[in-house]
């Protein structure tokens, strides 16, 4: 898949002396969407503030399909939607107003179709002529989406983009972004919400402390960093995990009647599993069921970031 977005050896360091972000390399594939996680302070807003041309970079380059973001701004600034965290927005103006100004400043002919279709996409048409001031937290959090998507760019930005947000609002929200990903639309977000990532990404990217730690295919990190845990539903509850099975790094619950068993998806067909069944039966410890559950990307990326502290 071709890149829309190559990020080389990118660092910045802010004026006190806190180094944001340290030798970033990064390509961005066109119409993927691609999740940056990372906890507070990690570097991912200063990320996108420098690919938005919003803050200019220490060292290193950022290229937009092909275009540079020094050397050619308006023309790759033009090509960029952003949504940022903060709900900035003109509190005496309309919702249908403030988004067809956000599209003049693009240089964009006015187009009411277009703005329509945006508002409707995002649940706002009904609201279309009123007061932003009277939106709620959510409407306003759609209405930057709007906004951003004003000027028809090939690259998203969504920072943050449910914040405030309810559940049953932000599942819509995730399709809205499926929507614009199938138009062709390269999708790029930061979120808290691991499961936002999990639902909807394409790739992985974890940073922490300023560095990138890691990129890889969703599917392809949980299958070679997931682990599973094999519960055993006990007939006889055990005070105790016997010594003869104290190799496999069992835990046992508090009513004595479940021992879970954690296991490495890397190890293929050598789990271990098989051999813990031998030793239960073995040592005279039988089960009336099982099940088995695979770490979740949540899992994942706090065992990547606690590893790189």
């Amino acid at each position: 898949m071709a890149v829309i977005i190559s990020i080389k050896d990118l660092s910045k360091t802010y004026a006190g002396g806190f180094q944001a972000l340290k030798h970033v390399d990064l390509d961005i594939r066109r119409g993927e969407i691609f999740a940056l996680l990372g906890p507070n302070g990690a570097g991912k807003t200063t990320l996108i503030s420098i690919v938005c041309g919003l803050v200019n970079a220490t060292t290193g380059s950022v290229t937009v399909d092909g275009g540079d973001i020094v050397r050619d701004y308006r023309r790759v600034r033009a090509m960029i939607g952003l949504v940022p965290q903060e709900l900035t927005t003109d509190h005496f103006e309309t919702p249908f107003n403030a988004v067809s100004f956000s599209r003049g400043l693009f240089g964009k002919a006015p187009d009411p179709a277009y703005v329509g279709k945006v508002l409707r996409s995002l649940s706002l048409w009904d609201k279309k002529d009123s007061r932003i001031m009277t939106l709620s937290g959510g409407m306003k959090r759609r209405l930057l989406i709007a906004k951003a998507l004003s000027h028809e760019p090939n690259v998203l930005f969504l920072d943050e983009p449910t914040a405030g947000v309810d559940v049953e609002l932000r599942k819509d929200m995730w399709q809205v972004v499926r929507d614009l990903r199938a138009t062709g639309v390269t999708i790029i977000l930061t979120t808290h919400y691991i499961e936002e990532a999990e639902e909807m990404a394409d790739r992985v990217g974890v940073i922490a402390r300023g560095e990138l730690i890691l990129v890889e295919d969703k599917a392809e990190l949980m299958r070679k960093l997931g682990k599973k845990q094999l519960v055993l539903h006990l007939d006889t509850p055990l005070s105790a995990v016997p010594a003869g099975l104290e190799s496999y790094g069992l835990e046992l619950s508090d009513d004595g009647l479940r021992l879970t068993f954690t296991y490495d998806t890397r190890a293929g067909g050598r789990t271990g599993i098989t051999a813990l069944l031998n030793d239960m039966r073995t040592a005279g410890i039988g089960f009336v069921d099982l099940d088995t559950t695979q770490s979740s990307l949540e899992d994942i990326f706090v065992d990547l970031v606690r590893s790189n502290r």
